[in-house]
């Protein structure tokens, strides 16, 4: 399958392409929008330690339920 690449913006909800640029009626086309902005995810980081020996402050006790 060949592909043609065509550059165009969307105004009104509408793709327009660049003057000049015309497809067949019925063509099938795929739309790829590399500006669009993804949803920024949350990244929660482990706490690091300055000395080794703060690692004491994190012990937790385990017992039965």
């Amino acid at each position: 399958m060949a592909l043609t690449t065509y550059e165009g913006i969307v105004e009104k909800g509408k793709i327009r392409l660049k003057t000049g640029v015309r497809l067949p009626e019925n063509a099938k086309v795929y739309v790829i929008v590399p500006e669009a902005q993804a949803k920024k995810s949350v990244r929660v980081q482990t706490p690091r330690l300055l000395h080794r020996k703060q690692a004491s402050d994190f012990k937790m006790k385990v017992g039965k339920a």
